[in-house]
């Protein structure tokens, strides 16, 4: 990969040379070599730089750092952002999103006898947070843009590490910034810590010795104005505190700042004023080289500052590890309302809701009615999460490391890795939570200062398809509480759990999707664990929901979903359609799967007669011949009209302009004749879940390369979207969620179609692939990614209904979907169906991590962390010998 001239330019500032992000090699071919070579052996176009010119996969500079805010935290433990120029902000450590919160932490240089020699180590504040962000109006006060700064910067990263180079004319120095928190997939409990670090290295890149002073500075952003703070000692650093008032326990909170440097120098105590005043003394302070040692006072103090001294002689270098902690063991977060006796589910069906159930080590019982985080069980208070990180930094450093090493190791296409990568960050926002005993609950996504859309969703989880490959122990403990405490006798199930996870009530409808795709994964979970017991111990559960959707939404036993059926664009559809249809197909085929295992013969019956019907009726009725689509239904149905006020739904009440339209075209948000991009996503589903595509695959072909043709718009600026456009817009490309070529759009869609999500994006990407697709598939990621380059978006925030969206999870997705590689534990085999020919590509199972690669129709396998027991090895269907 060549160079440009002022990134030759930009390292020789940094003084390290040529070195890049790099790319994994690929095979160039021109257009007719493309249409040449075997579909399914197509070798991947060398499309790598986006529609702007940043190339995919590679450092984000100049107008690209705008954006960029890369999360640094503990799955289910809240996060703060490293910012692409070095800032700290998106502080969010109090078990809620504070998206806008910036804390005014920095870091800070001083090198002895320059004019120019002290600066905030980080690069030039992005122009967007001059005006526009809270206060902009009144010059942000205290915020800490005004300080000088370096003046060129470059962000690369490699998840769960971010590293920014920092240059500038004035300092002869090189200084990189690697923030990083701990992620090992399988040790989901070292990966949910309350932790984070930076790691600073500076190279004295001129002829001379310099000699200079690092300093980390914060303002005590853990106090509330209503609570007592303090500033505390820990070794080499300093610990920002609020206490609890009685009325108000979840204030209590701390935060730890330490190095691992036993020279450092600390002032627990900033001068205390008004106006600017501690900020003021503060930046003087670091100005002039003036370690102040202050010791904690009692109350008051605004803020405060460690200082590193160093020495470095021509070409040395040196790296001060800087670490975080944090620690707040309450909150007030309380979600759901509270089930019924009679609601709750049957302890005769073997009900799963205990920790010792979970497989989990409770070290004491929940004790309060809010949500406590499980960290807070793990560790009695901050001194312990910071021992515990600074003991184990080198161990989960190393190990973080090597998830780095087997997942950049990958031949994928780079846009792919880049949107599988920048999606794993999701674990570390505040949409994902992990309660007392150790079970995970989710939010959809971050709103601003809260969580949006509660409970774990099912029908927007069910896309999420990185946690049960990273983590799948955790993944387990949601299907345990979708069909244990959201799961009636009457099989019915609530889409969103309460929190704390408890029995919740049943007053609204089950969502079909969310509801037959849990379906679906506790086959997955099944397969990638291996535990059969724990299957036997779910099925009278799963079968207990299987039979409800059957009854609800299938009375007649056609195959088919008729009744209105509930799903994930908050609306109920009306008739048979193909989506939840696809998602009832491969429900049922779990079924069988599941039941011949178990040897329950007259299940497996059942199952199959409604499979075969169904499957038939969905090619046949509602088969274009070229897509899937909805059979609009009102009449013959158990349901009662969609205009009488027993019928719940999101969209309101009919006015009597909305029942002028039920009697021209039927009930309000349907698609009918649409061509909808999810419009086979339980098809989709179901092979991600390691079952066989549900409807005859070249039908399930053709829909997706209509999605592609029809819904894929390099330009939305003649696009109408009345609905929520800033996903995307303008001269920006998409995938609309839905299209009506042939006519036939209703006055009023579902409430989304004319959308654009990332998630239904991806998963539409990912189903291409699987079928040999390839280029439509990485057009539409490319298409996605364009979006998310830094210069308006966050790279690392996908956002749909709130930042941090689950549903872009998908991604994932893209790794089954070009290799077919994955590795089933109940009959120890892995199973590689490659659409790219031979490739390396990261693999994770229950115990162990590394990767798979396929060289000349020969698999070869290798564990990097753990374990992974394979016995057999198929090839495109085929045996073969493991290398």
């Amino acid at each position: 990969m060549k160079e440009t001239s002022d990134r030759r330019s930009f390292l020789k500032k940094l003084g390290i040379g040529g070195v890049t992000a790099t790319v994994a090699p690929t095979t160039f071919l021109d257009s007719s070599e493309l249409e040449a070579a075997p579909e399914k052996v197509r070798p991947i176009k060398n499309l790598r730089r986006t529609a702007t010119g940043r190339k995919y996969n590679a450092p984000y500079s100049g107008e690209y750092l705008k954006r960029v805010a890369f999360p640094i935290g503990g799955l289910g433990a809240g996060m703060f952002c490293l910012e692409g120029t070095g800032a700290i902000s998106h502080m969010s450590v109090r078990n809620k999103p504070e998206i806008f919160h910036e804390p005014g932490m920095f870091a800070a240089l001083n090198i002895r006898g320059l004019k120019n020699g002290t600066k905030v180590i980080e690069g030039p504040s992005p122009d967007w947070k001059k005006f526009g962000q809270p206060d902009s109006g009144n010059g942000s006060g205290g915020a800490v843009y005004g300080l000088p700064r370096f003046h060129h910067a470059e962000f690369i990263t490699r998840f769960p590490f971010a590293t920014i180079n920092l240059a500038d004319d004035d300092l002869p120095l090189s200084v990189t910034i690697e923030g990083w928190s701990p992620f090992i997939p399988t040790d989901a409990d070292n990966s949910s810590l309350p932790v984070g670090a930076l790691e600073y290295k500076f190279t004295n890149t001129g002829a001379e010795a310099v000699e200079g002073i690092f300093s980390f500075n914060s303002r005590n952003f853990m106090r509330k104005d209503e609570a007592k703070g303090s500033i505390q000692k820990i070794a080499n650093g300093f610990v920002l505190s609020c206490e609890e008032t009685a009325e108000k326990p979840h204030l209590r909170g701390d935060f730890a700042i330490f190095t691992n440097q036993p020279e450092t120098v600390v002032d627990h105590c900033w001068f205390r004023g008004g106006w600017f005043d501690p900020l003021t003394i503060a930046w003087e302070s670091i100005r002039s080289g003036n370690m102040k040692s202050v010791d904690p006072v009692e109350s008051g103090a605004p803020g405060a500052s460690l200082y590193v001294p160093f020495k470095l002689a021509a070409g040395e270098a040196k790296t001060i590890q800087l670490m975080m902690a944090w620690y707040v063991p309450s909150s007030d977060v309380r979600i759901g309302k509270d089930g019924d006796a009679e609601e709750k589910c049957d302890p005769a069906l073997g009900c799963c809701n205990t920790t010792s159930d979970l497989g989990m080590d409770s070290e004491k019982p929940f004790d309060g009615k809010n949500y406590k985080p499980w960290y807070s069980n793990k560790f009695w208070d901050i001194y312990k999460v910071a021992s515990y990180f600074q003991k184990n930094y080198s161990d989960l450093k190393s190990k973080s490391q090597l998830f780095g090493d087997a997942f950049y190791a990958s031949t994928l296409p780079p846009e792919v890795i880049e949107a599988v990568a920048a999606n794993l960050t999701i674990l570390k926002s505040p949409t994902v939570m992990r309660q007392f005993d150790g079970r995970l609950w989710s939010y959809e996504g971050c709103g601003d200062n809260s969580g949006c859309c509660h409970g774990s969703c099912t029908h927007v989880w069910n896309y999420a398809q990185a946690i049960p490959h990273l983590f799948p122990s955790l993944e387990r403990t949601l299907r345990h509480t979708e069909f244990c405490e959201d799961q009636n006798a009457e099989g019915h199930q609530t889409f969103r759990a309460a929190m704390p996870i408890r029995p919740v009530k049943h007053d609204f409808h089950a969502a079909a999707d969310g509801q037959l795709g849990g379906i679906m994964k506790v086959y997955r979970d099944w397969r990638i664990v291996g535990d059969s017991e724990w299957l036997k111990k779910m099925y009278p559960l799963v079968k207990s929901s299987m039979d409800y959707c059957i009854r609800t939404w299938d009375p007649r036993n056609k195959g088919v979903l008729e009744e209105p059926h509930h799903n994930t664009y908050d609306i109920e559809f009306w008739g048979p359609d193909g989506m939840c249809t696809s998602f009832y197909l491969g429900a049922l085929n779990a079924m069988m799967e599941m039941g011949k295992y178990l040897k329950k013969s007259k299940d497996v019956t059942f199952y199959k007669k409604l499979y075969d019907m169904g499957k038939k009726f969905m090619e046949t009725e509602l088969y274009d011949g070229e897509y899937f689509y909805q059979k609009i239904q009102t009449t013959g149905l158990n349901a009662k009209s969609p205009t009488d006020p027993a019928v719940k739904s999101y969209g309101g009440d009919y006015s009597d302009e909305a029942k002028l339209l039920l009697e021209k075209e039927g009930p309000k948000y349907q698609y009918g004749a649409g061509c909808l991009s999810d419009g086979v996503l339980g098809s989709w589903i179901a092979r991600m879940c390691g079952l066989e595509e549900p409807l005859d695959i070249e039908k399930t072909k053709s829909h997706l390369i209509a999605v592609h043709k029809y819904n894929l718009k390099d330009n939305l600026s003649d696009h109408a979207n009345p609905q929520r456009p800033s996903f995307a817009m303008g001269d920006e490309g998409g995938l609309l969620l839905c299209s009506w070529p042939k006519g036939g759009k209703l006055s009023l869609p579902f409430v989304y179609s004319d959308e654009v999500w990332t998630g239904i994006e991806y998963q539409v990407a990912s189903h291409l692939m699987l079928m040999g697709k390839v280029e439509e598939g990485l057009e539409i990621v490319r298409t996605c990614r364009d979006r998310y380059d830094g210069r308006t978006r966050n790279p690392f925030n996908e956002y749909e209904c709130g930042h941090w969206y689950a549903r872009a999870l998908s991604s994932y997705g893209f790794l089954q979907g070009l290799t077919g590689a994955r590795i089933d534990a109940v009959n120890k085999t892995l199973y590689i169906n490659s659409k790219v020919g031979d490739f390396t590509s990261f693999i994770s199972t229950e115990k162990g991590f590394g990767t798979v690669s396929l060289n000349a129709g020969k698999a070869s396998l290798k564990v990097m962390y753990g374990s992974i027991q394979v016995e057999k090895v198929l090839v495109d269907g085929k045996s073969t010998l493991l290398n």
